[in-house]
């Protein structure tokens, strides 16, 4: 390679670094609303989050996404400006009878969102079995498919990829995922910070990974029912580290303790 070419070259990566380390709206299209640092309060340790209030922990329940969720303080860390969700081996707590403990935070009866851009800044360390996950659910609703669910990013394992996906009644129940396409892959540098975002609007759904758009999911003419149910209510927004399930398998223990690296939030809504 001779020297102009690797100046270029130099010069072309850290282009790509500062796209994936910062926002990726333009300020004249719009305006940024709401946001969080996460500069929460913690002990000496660093652990026992306090989370502000537009957020709560998230309680455990019984599907495959939130059957390990706990508060327990080692879950939860606040470290180099980052939030930090951990998934553990369960050898802390002697009557929980869960192998794993994962953490994950939500704004759900606390702070949602209309249309607009989500942005969420992350790194994901890499774990058999590690699901972390960005997404939205629809504020004061749980029928679930039909309600809608808009998965910003999930990423299983050590993949490169990231998933993004709408699900629904139309998508999920009637498997209709072509017409339009539902959901897409992108690629991701998981030794690095990534922007994953979302703009939703009343006849459309638009993802993005560190500014790339990925997939645009439109509402669109069909006898069919239930094809866009994503303008009815505000959405709220979830951001979890979990382990296992049927999607990405079984955990290996050994690779535990997994982390999931989170620097801000970001919500924009269009300039008058």
């Amino acid at each position: 390679m001779n020297c102009r070419l690797r100046i270029i070259g130099v010069a072309l990566a850290l282009a790509v670094v500062m796209i994936s380390t910062q926002s990726c709206v333009r300020e004249a299209d719009w305006r940024l609303t709401w946001e969080e640092e996460f500069d929460w309060q913690v002990d000496s340790s660093g652990y026992n989050v306090q989370c502000s209030s537009d957020w709560s922990k998230i309680r455990r329940g019984g599907s495959h996404w939130n059957n390990y969720m706990s508060d327990y303080d080692s879950c939860y860390a606040v470290r180099d400006g980052c939030l930090v969700l951990r998934g553990l081996n369960n050898s802390y707590l002697p009557n929980d009878t869960a192998p794993y403990l994962t953490g994950g935070v939500t704004t759900k009866w606390r702070h949602s969102f209309g249309n607009g851009r989500i942005e969420v800044r992350a790194k994901l360390n890499d774990a058999t079995g590690a699901w972390p996950a960005i997404w939205m659910m629809p504020a004061g609703r749980n029928d679930w498919p039909d309600c809608g669910e808009i998965d910003i990013m999930e990423r299983l394992n050590s993949d490169s990829i990231v998933y993004q996906t709408v699900h629904s009644h139309y998508t999920y129940n009637l498997g209709i995922k072509e017409t339009p396409r539902s959901g897409v892959v992108a690629p991701i540098d998981p030794s690095e910070f990534n922007v994953y975002a979302v703009e939703r609007y009343s006849d459309s759904i638009v993802f993005y990974v560190n500014s790339v758009r990925t997939l645009s999911y439109p509402r669109v003419q069909t006898n069919e029912p239930g094809q866009f149910p994503f303008s009815e209510s505000e959405f709220y927004l979830l951001i979890d580290m979990q382990l296992g399930g049927d999607w990405v398998g079984e955990v290996d223990s050994t690779d535990l303790p997994v982390e999931m690296y989170v620097d801000w939030v970001r919500y924009y809504t269009k300039t008058p």
